[in-house]
């Protein structure tokens, strides 16, 4: 060890970030993950705020836990990704994530989960009716 405090790189904040992604879609609080991985709620705070690493095998337990592969944690990750082709691989660029994305907000991902949690259609048209009036677009 040199001694020098763990300083998170853009790739670990990154993969904090999907792992709460993935925990709010799928409706999880840090306790409930915490209890399925056997560590603390802290650690995962830990893990979602890069403030911990992420080792490859703890990795391996959050995507059996979320229920995701393990190329979840990295998709959206700016930079070179490897696809292949008929000659092996090429590099193919990735698309950096806008911080005002809202598909990146955890509040879009819950309202997503609640609207289609609605029990039918006409609540979910009722629903998708007022947000239109509400924003001045027409039904």
């Amino acid at each position: 060890m040199s001694g020098k405090p763990f300083q998170p790189t853009a790739v670990d904040e990154h993969i904090g970030q999907r792992v709460q992604l993935r925990r709010v879609m799928m409706g999880l609080s840090q306790k409930d993950l915490a209890k399925i991985c056997g560590v603390t709620f802290q650690q995962i705070q830990k893990y979602e705020s890069a403030g911990n690493r992420i080792s490859a095998s703890r990795l391996f337990e959050l995507s059996s836990a979320l229920e995701t592969p393990i190329s979840f944690f990295f998709m959206g990750l700016p930079g070179y990704m490897p696809e292949p082709n008929r000659s092996g691989r090429v590099a193919q660029r990735v698309s950096e994530q806008k911080a005002n994305d809202p598909l990146a907000k955890n509040e879009s991902l819950q309202l997503i989960n609640l609207y289609w949690k609605l029990p039918n259609d006409e609540q979910r048209k009722t629903i998708m009716n007022m947000l239109k009036a509400l924003n001045g677009v027409e039904a």
